[in-house]
């Protein structure tokens, strides 16, 4: 019933109606949120939030907020670990119950000291470090890639010389892929309301060359340059990235070295860009992560031709790289 939205309370404090503040349970607190901050926000963001309060009722029940205590707090951490959570996902479901109790109780005028801050327990547990893939079985990747020339290793191709995240180019529309005067591709990487971004900055143009290149112009003859670019992946109103993932991590595994995931093609991407002395801002633009420093937010960035000139040393042949580095 509270993943539905139909518990009395929590629908009440949807409809508008009057809160108690005395006694505004969880699940109020998750309706008053979700109400509020989940308005523009894809279906990940509504079942992390639901999920993570349906572990905390589960555990502790649907108190008022301020009823649960430092006890409740530790109870629920080892209820998460009996579950086998990694420490990393502990962070996360702790990090969604705090900001649901210090929004609601910020909007309702209640005060309180958040019992769910500073519980202690092992950050590291069960986490393993994503290794980046060794170029040399990036190659073979792409040569295979090259050979079986269907949609699953086209959205490989895309992702291995990109570092695009998966859910990117999974979600991507033909429209998106742009082919220029110049006989140049680019991606356009923007919000979708089937596919939504990690971060604000990961709104970015894409520069597609090497084995990107050859997907793009395989994804223009196969589509016309219309409609979604790998449609296996949008039968629904949201990109099914986890589907991609799972089917296109069981075909890799003959090919990169235990652990390596797509999303390693990102970490490798780093990596070779970083072998090519690319400055790190300009790695950061190409792959969208943040840059710190307040005036890296002034203008629009690098040009397209200067993040496609560092692409192009990073996905060349290391002997060719070593020359034009030189």
């Amino acid at each position: 019933m509270l993943r539905l939205g139909v518990a009395g309370p929590a629908r009440r404090a949807f409809e508008g109606g009057s809160v108690n503040i005395d006694c505004m349970s969880l699940s109020e607190a998750l309706v008053t949120y979700l109400r509020l901050k989940g308005c523009e926000k894809g279906i990940t963001f509504h079942r992390a939030a639901e999920r993570a309060c349906g572990y905390v009722i589960d555990t502790c029940g649907d108190k008022p907020l301020t009823s649960y205590t430092k006890a409740d707090a530790n109870s629920f951490r080892d209820a998460l670990i009996a579950r086998g959570m990694a420490g990393s996902s502990i962070t996360r479901v702790f990090g969604s119950v705090r900001s649901i109790i210090n929004f609601a109780a910020n909007e309702e005028g209640i005060e309180l000291t958040n019992p769910f801050g500073k519980v202690y327990y092992d950050r590291s547990a069960g986490v393993s470090d994503r290794q980046p893939i060794p170029v040399e079985a990036v190659r073979t990747v792409q040569a295979e890639c090259y050979r079986l020339d269907d949609e699953m290793r086209w959205l490989v191709a895309l992702v291995a010389d990109t570092g695009m995240r998966l859910a990117e180019a999974a979600g991507l529309l033909c429209e998106d892929i742009v082919h220029d005067d110049e006989g140049n591709y680019t991606a356009q990487i923007t919000p979708q309301p089937w596919r939504r971004l990690k971060t604000a900055g990961s709104t970015r143009e894409v520069p597609l060359v090497g084995s990107a290149r050859w997907a793009a112009e395989r994804l223009r003859t196969a589509h016309g340059g219309s409609g979604f670019a790998f449609p296996r992946y949008n039968k629904t109103d949201t990109t099914n990235a986890n589907a991609a993932s799972a089917g296109l991590n069981k075909w890799l595994k003959a090919y990169v070295p235990e652990g390596a995931t797509m999303h390693s093609f990102r970490h490798s991407m780093r990596d070779r860009l970083r072998a090519v002395e690319c400055p790190s801002d300009i790695v950061d633009q190409i792959g969208g992560w943040q840059t710190e420093g307040v005036g890296h937010g002034y203008g629009h960035g690098y040009p397209l031709a200067v993040l496609r000139k560092w692409l192009q040393l990073a996905t060349a042949d290391e002997s060719c790289s070593l020359t034009l580095v030189q």
